[in-house]
């Protein structure tokens, strides 16, 4: 695909990499990447009529944030090829404490390709089964929410009402109130 854009073809630099984020310059262009071209997997997880949500500090925002569960795909050493069903998976059960019978690929994303390249691959779980209290890991302070459907648009807006964040995903869940559709 051919691009009008100047910088385009220009080289991108690297001016600081670090163990899990590289800045870049490209032209006029600055942005943030994944280093080792580590992507993110992000899940749906909808157990009868309830979602499952998490909250964490979050320290780029200074605040804590509510969001759906997600993780790093092939971050640890040795697992570079690992898939993001699999990467999906594991997230699922540390941060909430359910497993899924199912990963359900529903495609590559980008979150701010304005500012950022790293992408993440969107799962919906499906056949979930609380199998222990999640939570994360011990380097993780996760809380778990099982929120009715029905009652996500309020349970969102007190949570910002509080002064905390929203993660952008959590617009997927409520698309048909936002559009006035429900």
């Amino acid at each position: 695909m051919t691009t009008s854009d100047p910088d385009a073809n220009l080289p991108e630099n690297i001016v600081w990499e670090g163990k899990f984020i590289t800045a870049k310059v490209r032209g006029r262009w600055e942005y943030v990447g994944r280093a080792r071209n580590i992507r993110a997997a992000a899940i749906i997880a909808i157990d009868g009529d309830h979602v499952l949500l998490v909250e964490q500090y979050r320290i780029p925002l200074g605040k804590r944030s509510l969001e759906i569960p997600a993780g790093l795909i092939g971050d640890d050493d040795g697992a570079e090829g690992e898939a993001p069903e699999t990467a999906a998976a594991r997230e699922l059960e540390e941060e909430t404490g359910y497993i899924a019978e199912r990963m359900e690929n529903l495609g590559e994303y980008f979150s701010s390709p304005g500012m950022v390249s790293e992408s993440f691959t969107l799962l919906r779980a499906h056949g979930l089964t609380k199998v222990s209290e999640g939570g994360g890991t011990d380097s993780e302070d996760i809380t778990v929410h099982r929120v009715k459907l029905t009652e996500l648009p309020q349970f969102v807006a007190d949570w910002r009402a509080k002064g905390h964040a929203v993660d952008v995903r959590l617009a997927i869940l409520m698309a048909g109130q936002l559009l006035g559709e429900n």
